[in-house]
């Protein structure tokens, strides 16, 4: 592949990416839960390719993850944002959690740029350990491509063991898909602005509150329970209207509060070669104004990286790839603002 291609292939996959990452507006996030509730319509609406029913009706929680992308790149980087029900001791399904997917093997047919994604969670265990904050399918918790259609059973050792069943769907075609090596983690910057409160507790533990829940929260909720059999969250006089109004938060200071954490992340594999190459600019790190030719000339480094086939082993990594896409969004968002300012002659002078 010649660099012209190489530089179009990563303008595609780049602006395919652009679609989702803004998930950090209430308007956008409502948008990813209602692309949510739909993923499971389709997939539920033909019953000879749908998940089991008995799985659902038995499961601790659910994954949603809408239109994974599949990075352009010669190592084929996938990335996705969506969200995961929880289901408690009761059988009740609580408000949705915003998580991200990255990396892993999904074993899509060739040439699909992008699939949605459906976990069944089977354990607590396994949902345990994604409210931790941050878990790798298949090191942290086995999993297996999940079987289809209402009467099916697990039939094979792999499915009767797994903690996760996985499922995806491109063009139309719904099967089971192995997804082991993609690390899931929460997103708990989108889950408190969508919820306008903060969704972690002092103690650490996730709260998912259900008296502040937007109305596209409560839709999937009850999608979720007909589907599982579970009651219905009975919300008469929750509307729109009913949802407190505040400022929305920064989105680029959202971003970049990930975006920083991914790379902390990312610098404990590292040499010190590499930390010093892919270190974020210090103001970034920092939280002070950056100018947009320092971000994109730091973008186009680890472009550089992603793109060269010798370097497989770090691109594939969860860690380099979570902070690659959140440096995208980071520089999309920054130039965005930038776009926006007017250029403009000094004011005049008072007189």
């Amino acid at each position: 592949m010649n660099r012209n291609s190489r530089s179009l292939l990563a303008t595609c996959v780049f602006c395919s990416l652009l679609g989702h990452s803004f998930a950090m507006s209430q308007t956008i996030m409502d948008q990813t839960v209602d692309l949510a509730t739909n993923v499971l319509d389709e997939i539920m609406s033909v019953p000879a390719k749908q998940i089991p029913e008995s799985l659902l009706a038995s499961a601790r929680g659910v994954a949603i993850i809408p239109s994974v992308v599949k990075g352009g790149f010669i190592v084929g980087v996938r990335h996705g944002r969506g969200v995961v029900m929880v289901r408690d001791d009761s059988g009740q399904w609580h408000p949705p959690l915003f998580v991200s997917l990255t990396g892993g093997s999904v074993g899509w047919q060739a040439g699909i740029q992008s699939t949605d994604v459906v976990l069944v969670f089977r354990t607590r265990k396994s949902i345990d350990n994604l409210l931790s904050g941050r878990f790798t399918i298949g090191v942290d918790a086995a999993a297996a491509a999940g079987p289809v259609g209402r009467q099916a059973a697990a039939a094979t050792d792999a499915t009767l063991t797994a903690e996760i069943l996985s499922y995806s769907r491109s063009r139309g075609l719904f099967a089971g898909v192995s997804i082991d090596g993609s690390v899931m983690q929460l997103d708990y910057s989108a889950g408190g602005a969508y919820y306008q409160t903060p969704i972690v507790g002092a103690n650490g533990e996730a709260i998912r509150p259900l008296n502040s829940a937007p109305p596209s929260a409560i839709r999937l909720m009850n999608r979720i329970a007909q589907y599982s059999g579970a009651p219905q969250i009975d919300a008469p006089g929750l509307t729109q209207n009913a949802i407190p109004v505040t400022p929305q938060p920064n989105q680029a200071e959202m971003v970049r509060g990930q975006l920083v954490t991914s790379w902390q992340r990312l610098s404990t594999i590292l040499d010190e070669r590499w930390r010093e190459y892919l270190q974020l600019p210090r103001e970034v790190l920092e939280g002070r104004a950056v100018e947009l030719s320092v971000i994109q000339a730091k973008l186009a480094q680890y472009t550089a990286v992603a793109t060269d086939q010798q370097y497989a082993t770090l691109v594939q990594s969860a860690e380099f790839a979570a902070t690659y896409n959140l440096l995208r969004d980071y520089v999309t968002l920054q130039s965005s603002q930038s776009a926006t300012r007017l250029t403009l002659p000094p004011p005049p002078t008072r007189r």
